[in-house]
């Protein structure tokens, strides 16, 4: 019986070799074998690095948990990944000026080009290689989603063989915002659904924004509600409620503010989650890949603003008026030597000096705004910001 090709390969890959071949006297080491036996050379690291994804819709504060991961690394050599949604890429810059001599910013990279799960092949692969090949390698690599992003195809692109003999997804964790869960924004109430379901036959079931939210809930091994000083009391239990009924299993809830917690409670988790890929459900299981043109963005660039308060007015407008969900980047103030940084959900807007513009730079004000892409409407956020 004549083999094929790759059964040939396979064949020959596993047959014993003629004796004469099997002598030590005819297959001399290489050289890096002999420098590693004389202890000249250090043995591979062949462990698996461990990756925490950090998932959670708009604003959820995951930059900001990461910032205190990298002050607060223990030890850890750590790298991150950041997937900004939209060409302004805010999350990576407020990254990098946090680094560390644990984290320098070289171990910060940013993918610009689109949902990582959707660009494995291009982007999330040759970085992940890359951030491998760095010395020395990092303990442990942090990858930040899109705000947007479906957690479930990211875990699947774990599999691929370039990679997943020499990483495992340690844990996914979802932020939630803790006030924004507590008002019902992305849980919603099913009974209302269907009432309004038999009065109006054609209105959608659920909403592209709570798709997204239970898929995030879905695949969590960790829960995080964000921002608790803000729910208060009544509002946090309300989302442990709301967290509850959506997760499709039991998952650890914790609260935090600032994005403070202790690195031992989230890192280590060993969940190896790409080897259980069926327990994560999700609303887009059996498709070959998702679609993103739910949303859309847009970049608006305006000259130096003479007043920030009158600007913070604006974009709370675009929340009321114009449905927009996320606006941040920077903003030129006229007269101020300090460029100011701006992230809004909604209508909750907030702003902070954060670095002295640089002689190179032009002193532009550069917005992302983030909406359902049925709502976006460059020309007219371009027209609110401009007042």
């Amino acid at each position: 019986m004549r083999l094929g090709l790759h059964e040939r390969a396979v064949t020959g890959a596993f047959s014993r070799p003629p004796v004469a071949a099997r002598r030590s006297d005819s297959l001399p080491a290489s050289p890096a074998v002999v420098a590693m036996a004389r202890g000249e050379l250090p043995m591979p690291d062949l462990s698996k690095v461990p990756v925490t994804i950090i998932t959670g819709f708009l604003g959820a504060g995951k930059t900001t948990l990461i910032s205190h991961l990298i002050r607060n690394a223990g030890g850890r050599r750590l790298a991150v990944v950041v997937n900004e949604f939209g060409t302004l890429g805010v999350d990576g810059d407020i990254l990098k000026s946090c680094a560390i001599p644990d984290c320098p910013a070289e171990n910060v990279v940013e993918l610009a080009n689109g949902c990582i799960c959707c660009t494995v092949a291009d982007d999330f692969i040759p970085t992940v290689e890359k951030l491998l090949a760095l010395e020395p390698r990092p303990d442990h690599i942090l990858i930040e989603t899109s705000g947007l992003a479906l957690p479930k195809p990211l875990l699947k692109a774990f599999d691929w063989p370039a990679i997943r003999s020499r990483i495992t997804v340690d844990g996914v964790l979802a932020l939630a915002d803790a006030e924004a869960v507590a008002e019902g924004r992305f849980a919603p109430d099913l009974a209302a659904l269907e009432a309004q379901r038999a009065a109006d036959p054609e209105i959608d079931h659920e909403t592209p924004l709570s798709e997204v939210f239970e898929d995030q809930l879905a695949c969590a091994d960790m829960v995080l509600l964000t921002k608790a000083d803000l729910a208060g009391a009544e509002g946090l239990a309300r989302a442990r409620e709301v967290i509850s009924a959506e997760a499709p299993r039991p998952v650890p809830v914790i609260e935090l503010s600032e994005g403070v917690v202790d690195p031992r409670v989230i890192l280590g988790l060993g969940a190896a989650a790409e080897d259980d890929i069926a327990a994560r459900p999700s609303h887009h299981d059996g498709e070959d890949d998702h679609e993103h043109e739910d949303f859309d963005s847009a970049v608006i660039e305006l000259g130096e603003i003479a007043d920030p308060a009158a600007l913070t007015a604006r974009i709370e407008t675009l929340a009321s008026d114009h449905r927009v969900l996320r606006v941040k980047g920077y903003v030129a103030v006229a007269g101020k030597p300090m460029r100011m940084l701006v992230q809004a959900v909604g209508a909750r807007v907030r702003s902070h000096y954060d670095r002295p513009w640089r002689p190179d730079e032009a002193r532009l004000t550069s917005l992302v705004a983030i909406a359902e892409h049925d709502h976006l409407d460059p020309a007219a956020i371009r027209a609110v910001l401009q007042g």
